[in-house]
């Protein structure tokens, strides 16, 4: 989202391995531990602006800067929509099937919980693909926070978590072909590498 949208910002990366999620330093900038956070210097009234949680951070940005968030209310109700979609089903369910097939969960003998977010995972990739039916981008024609918040989710699930045969991802040529597109774009590879990675 800062890429796209050209925003001066300095990246810092959180090494959980080191539980740098819970310093009181971060736990001031986001209360729940998590990454994304950002510290705006130059918050609403000109003061320092701490936020957390993805979502909020999107739409934040996209406020400020008047970018990547349709002016049309329909379009904008859209993509506040799909923005939820990524929220409340695409990350958690994803990151839990990553749990389950690549992290400490992979483990486990028992694979319904596996399998339970396997079955969920497809069903929302049937949802997103119907939705790119006929469609570039998730709202209107153009690029915009709803791509921006999926996209990461979906690299994560056929990439690190490697479940795309899991998932049976072919099946899924919109939503292949938005991955592509949404990869492609300059902003995107430049916010991939950040902070830099040696």
């Amino acid at each position: 989202m800062l890429e796209e949208t050209g925003l001066p910002y300095e990246a810092h990366l959180v090494p959980f391995a080191e539980d740098a999620q819970k310093s009181p330093e971060f736990l001031s900038v986001s209360p729940n531990g998590k990454i994304p956070a950002i510290l705006d210097p130059d918050g609403p009234g000109g003061a320092p602006f701490a936020l957390s949680e993805s979502g909020a951070i999107l739409l934040y940005v996209a406020e400020k800067t008047g970018l990547l968030m349709p002016t049309d209310p329909v379009e904008r109700w859209e993509a506040m929509q799909w923005l939820m979609f990524q929220m409340g089903g695409v990350g958690p369910m994803f990151g839990q099937l990553g749990f389950f097939h690549v992290f400490a969960g992979k483990t486990w003998e028992d694979k319904r919980p596996r399998d339970r977010y396997v079955a969920e995972a497809r069903r929302l990739l049937d949802v997103m693909e119907a939705r790119l039916e006929g469609r570039e981008w998730f709202v209107g024609e153009a690029f915009s926070i709803v791509d921006i918040s999926l996209l990461g989710w979906v690299r994560n699930l056929v990439g690190m978590y490697d479940a795309g045969e899991l998932v049976d991802f072919a099946g899924h040529p919109n939503v292949a072909d938005w991955l592509a597109r949404g990869l492609a774009r300059p902003a995107v590879q430049r916010g991939l590498n950040m902070p830099p990675r040696t």
